[in-house]
């Protein structure tokens, strides 16, 4: 993993001189469930921030030049999956794409993209909480002088709107990529540990049922992307890696990354 980091790092970097001051930088990170594409945009982001601290020892650490921003605050909340016509199967598919505000999510990279201006102000996603179940509004900021948003989640490069609509305002589009097999192992673990489920063929029934139905979609819906980053069996693609237990989002992250 560590060699694929440090290109994609040096690539961002590298891409981001030439952007105006005026402009943001986006890239989206998108995978199957499982795949680690979490784990990859969030140390993408923190080396970044590290790299400006090289350059400008002087830059204050509240000031941040890259932000890392899970799709998961973009899950339809319970009460919302309530409200479809089949609940029942809504609440089963959770993680499919028709469970996401993708719409909202739009608005968001529409706002990115707006210049940058002296009186920009901080702008704000959503994160999710697993204790909570449900998404926590505006819990991730996007203050003004963040240049570059590195956006995770599984459908950031399906050829279907509004995914393709935010896809298309994007400056790169990466594509984490994993063997069905290998994904499976690890969203066995992820959800056994994270108490979505009492054991493995519990924990097995809904990797198959719906992570890796919501998978055969992702891949086969894929658009063409810039970057292919294959994820292997080391242990930094491990799941304990990925985001699990119950904190929020963005606590368990924010840990991560100090």
């Amino acid at each position: 993993m560590e060699e694929q980091v440090d290109r994609l790092v040096n690539k961002a970097w590298d891409a981001f001189q030439h952007v105006p001051k005026s402009r943001r930088y986006l890239i989206a990170v998108s995978g199957i469930p499982g795949s680690g594409k979490t784990t990859l945009a969030a140390i993408v982001a923190k080396r970044l921030n590290e790299l400006r601290a090289k350059h400008s020892p002087g830059t204050a650490n509240s000031s941040q030049l890259a932000a890392f921003v899970p799709m998961d605050g973009y899950h339809l909340s319970r009460k919302q999956l309530d409200a479809m016509p089949d609940p029942q199967s809504a609440h089963a598919r959770r993680g499919a794409a028709f469970t996401f505000d993708g719409d909202s999510f739009l608005l968001l990279v529409k706002k990115l993209r707006e210049p940058l201006l002296p009186e920009t102000s901080t702008l704000y996603a959503p994160s999710f909480d697993h204790a909570l179940k449900d998404p926590v509004a505006d819990d991730i900021s996007i203050a003004a002088c963040v240049r570059i948003v590195i956006f995770e989640g599984n459908y950031l490069s399906l050829s279907k709107s509004p995914w393709k609509d935010a896809a298309e305002l994007m400056d790169q589009l990466w594509f984490v990529d994993v063997d069905f097999n290998e994904a499976r192992k690890r969203l066995v673990y992820r959800h056994i540990k994270a108490g979505l489920a009492k054991d493995e063929e519990e924990a097995g029934k809904r990797a198959d049922e719906n992570d890796l139905v919501n998978g055969k979609e992702i891949v086969d819906g894929r658009l063409e992307v810039h970057e292919v980053v294959r994820s292997e069996q080391d242990s930094s693609w491990a799941p304990e890696m990925q985001g699990v237990g119950n904190e929020t989002d963005k606590e368990h992250w924010k840990q991560m990354l100090s």
